[in-house]
């Protein structure tokens, strides 16, 4: 009976969300849902599952699946979202100034829908606001937030989550930030007064939406024009250099919205032999050739891979789908190898160790590879590790350049506080061609800094959980049941970072280290349903002859690592 009780609660609160809803598409849906659920237990299991509670509001802002319901992504959702946005931006100006807010979209279902949500909501509250003219990559945004003197960016993407997934990502800029936060992605307590202010009970029908009055900044192929706007102002990231028509390179757009962006940033630098992968280079929100529009995936560089072979390129760079985030392969040893994350920020690290000004420094996550920390000793530079996440590696002060093991790479702080795909990708094909003109390759040159530095061989293990409570459990089990050896060496330290500490705010990850050298950070996915393991080794050597096999030695225990990791996550 009590069943019952909260099941017709729950139809009744569904039916009368779809009444409310804006939009003629999740209307219908929602309608037909509830239709459905009145004798379907699925049904009622999936309507339960959409009204469980709201989505949270966080430094990630939002992301989720497509859909009606509280804890989907929707027009009502949206503009509940960008009405309490307005609020807290309305009491930070008090009055004393007109708070201006730029707008960007990627080319997911709806994006474009929610961007002018987001305007009409802004502009009713009496804003200034700019709205990208076509779905363009998030670092177009985040630089236009520090270009116009923003207060506020809001870009709609799901970066590079599935198809049916989207996302709601907010900067804090102009006068509602310091210095160091000025065009970086929101941290705490931001979000938290910012969550504290969207009414998950409003009426659509009672936020105030504007018409029009909101300015769409200039379009392609017009002055002023905004795409090309950024790409001269990333222009200076690389120095002319006469032999860069040398380098043949391979872009991948994977389905997403930075085809155009990246061939013309390459253009502009002098990079004449650009080959596009035609399958991939336009914006399609279905992503049909990859299962997960993500670099890092297996098989979605496949294609990039195939036409690097057959146009014998020697650099490939595949950019995620909203092309913040840039990943890149080679040929190593006759055979074409994706590089990892950290390999790239190593490259443009130790790029730039000697180039930046005197006082800048070099920054990493934690759970991005200790060898940056080498490189940056070295140059004689200072080194920064920070938490997870760009919102908190571009707040590193006097920030020259910041990387995290996830393919994203700030290699421009003063233009774009974030990782941007677009300038990293052009300086990694000018260290790239310099390379080639000296006779040399990023191979070689990733052997070098081994010798350097010490072989680092990372890896990761990530966990996928259709139950989110689970991941609590086997975060719990980390602290209270530690494994004892990894690798075959005694774990020496076990450090909890939920503590927080004078060097870093708490967060919720584990980090385990062996006395032989190993680490391992064990972290719940700040965007996905996942638990991630991050490993890493260090062989020392002393000439880079021993690279090859130290290598191999390294690798052989960190997949040993991973194996006996996942029998421990596993256990019951």
């Amino acid at each position: 009976m009590e069943n019952e009780s909260a099941q017709d609660q729950l139809l009744e609160t569904a039916t009368a969300w779809a009444s409310a809803d804006p939009d003629d598409a999740t209307r219908a849906e929602l309608q037909e849902l509830v239709s459905r659920a009145r004798s379907d237990a699925a049904a009622m299991e999936d309507l339960a599952d959409r009204f469980s509670g709201v989505l949270e509001f966080g430094t990630a802002g939002l992301r989720a699946e497509l859909g009606a319901g509280p804890m989907r992504m929707n027009r009502v959702v949206v503009l509940r979202t960008a009405a309490g946005i307005a609020r807290f931006l309305g009491q930070q100006a008090d009055g004393a100034y007109t708070p201006k807010v730029v707008i960007g979209f990627d080319a997911r279902y709806n994006s474009d829908v929610f961007a002018r949500d987001s305007a009409a909501v802004f502009t009713a509250a009496g804003f200034e606001v700019l709205l990208m003219p076509a779905p363009l990559p998030t670092p177009v945004l985040a630089w236009a937030v520090r270009r116009f003197s923003a207060e506020a960016g809001i870009m709609v993407t799901a970066s590079h989550n599935p198809p049916r997934d989207n996302g709601y990502k907010v900067y804090i800029g102009g006068r509602a930030s310091d210095d160091a936060g000025r065009g970086a992605q929101i941290v705490s307590p931001v979000d938290a007064r910012i969550a504290a202010l969207i009414d998950h009970g409003q009426p659509v029908s009672q936020i105030p939406q504007a018409d029009s009055g909101w300015q769409i900044l200039p379009a392609a192929g017009t002055e002023g024009d905004i795409e090309a706007e950024y790409l001269a102002a990333i222009g200076p990231v690389v120095e002319p250099q006469p032999d860069r028509g040398q380098l043949r390179v391979v872009v991948s757009a994977m389905h997403g919205v930075g085809g155009h962006t990246m061939r013309q940033a390459l253009l502009n630098a002098g990079f004449g032999d650009v080959h596009m992968v035609a399958a991939q280079e336009h914006p399609d929100p279905e992503f049909p050739t990859v299962k997960f529009p993500n670099p890092e995936e297996p098989g979605a560089i496949d294609l990039s891979l195939a036409l690097a072979r057959e146009v014998g390129a020697d650099l490939v760079i595949a950019n995620d789908p909203d092309a913040d985030r840039c990943a890149a392969a080679v040929e190593d040893q006759g055979a074409w190898r994706m590089l990892r994350g950290d390999e790239v920020g190593w490259l443009l690290g130790d790029h730039l160790a000697t180039r930046l000004p005197e006082g800048r420094k070099l920054g990493n996550s934690i759970v991005s590879s200790r060898m940056l920390a080498a490189i940056a000793k070295d140059a004689g530079r200072e080194h920064e590790e920070t938490l997870t996440g760009f919102k908190w590696i571009s707040r590193v002060e006097n920030l020259g350049f910041g990387y995290e093991e996830a393919l994203g790479y700030c290699v421009a702080p003063d233009l774009v506080r974030d990782k941007d795909g677009i300038s990293a990708g052009v300086m990694l094909a000018d260290l790239a061609s310099q390379l080639k003109a000296a006779g040399s390759s990023i191979p070689q040159r990733l052997d070098e800094l081994a010798a350097r530095h010490g072989v680092h061989v990372t890896d990761q293990l990530s966990l996928r959980f259709t139950d989110l409570a689970q991941i609590p459990v086997l975060m719990d089990k980390i602290r209270t049941n530690p494994p004892e050896h990894l690798g075959g060496s005694a774990v020496s330290e076990v450090t909890d970072l939920s503590q927080g500490s004078e060097r870093l705010p708490a967060t919720d990850a584990m980090v385990l280290h062996t006395f032989s050298g190993v680490r391992v950070i064990i972290r719940p996915s700040g965007t996905e349903p996942k638990l991630k393991c991050y490993l890493e080794t260090i062989e020392p050597v002393d000439d880079i002859a021993q690279v090859a096999q130290a290598r191999r030695d390294a690798t052989t225990q960190v997949l040993a690592i991973k194996e006996q990791l996942a029998a421990y996550l596993n256990a019951n």
